[in-house]
């Protein structure tokens, strides 16, 4: 009696998968191939189905292709998956329940979706241009400098909140008298935060690749007049300290 064997479109059918995937996991080396019959046909059998019916519900548990590969043959050592699987499991419950703490977060701040840690308490009062930098920092500096940063903007002094609403007009009388009322403010910063006087230093990534985040950020989210502040502020600040 001839022996029964399915195509490659009969045992997809069986396994509620499709011929498109079968094929991948015989490139991928999840699924032996079959002897071929005269004509040229894959001839699958029992031994096949039952394993693609066990990848197919290794998947449906969460595992990545990666993962049973790594596996082997599950069905041989059902311990060693049964572990991995519930290791994987087990990782999954802990981000989705720090997910889920951090979303809390956002619900009870009303912060909008994107706020980076720490600032996700006080993101419903930062201007546009804070959220802005805010997100920046957050992938320059190191979280001590990110607290430091939250600290300071809740905190802001009348000249900051001047420089905030400096038009781009401002004459240089102007600029020049908000600089020397910021001069202070920002020095005082530096000397409670030293790494804000070297804001490279406070980077996990360095100098150069905070400068290139930070630099063009600041050109584009102040003004013309707001940068001619900055400027003056820190030619002021730098000036006093390297007094005699």
């Amino acid at each position: 009696m001839a022996k029964k064997s399915w195509s490659t479109r009969q045992l997809a059918e069986l396994a509620g998968t499709t011929v498109k995937t079968v094929r991948h996991y015989h490139r991928v080396g999840l699924l032996d191939e079959p002897e071929r019959s005269r004509n040229g046909y894959k001839n699958y059998q029992v031994a096949h189905l039952m394993r693609l019916m066990q990848i197919t519900r290794m998947r449906e548990l969460g595992l990545s292709l990666a993962e049973i590969g790594a596996m082997g043959r599950a069905d041989e050592d059902p311990d060693q998956a049964l572990a991995m699987m519930d290791a994987k499991l087990a990782k999954t419950i802990e981000r989705l329940q720090r997910i889920r703490a951090e979303l809390a977060v956002f619900f009870k701040h009303r912060a909008p979706l994107g706020t980076p840690a720490p600032f996700e308490s006080i993101a419903e009062a930062l201007s546009e241009r804070d959220r802005a930098l805010i997100t920046i920092y957050s992938q320059v500096f190191d979280s001590g400098a990110l607290g430091d940063i939250r600290k300071l903007l809740g905190e802001h002094t009348d000249a900051e909140e001047e420089l905030e609403q400096l038009p781009s007009d401002a004459d240089d009388a102007t600029v020049e008298a908000l600089a020397y009322r910021l001069a202070p403010v920002i020095a005082g910063h530096q000397a409670r935060f030293p790494w804000m006087a070297e804001p490279g230093k406070a980077s996990s990534k360095g100098e150069k690749f905070a400068l290139e985040g930070i630099v063009p950020a600041v050109a584009e989210l102040y003004n013309a007049a707001q940068l001619r502040v900055l400027a003056r502020t820190h030619e002021i600040i730098k000036k006093e300290h390297s007094a005699p």
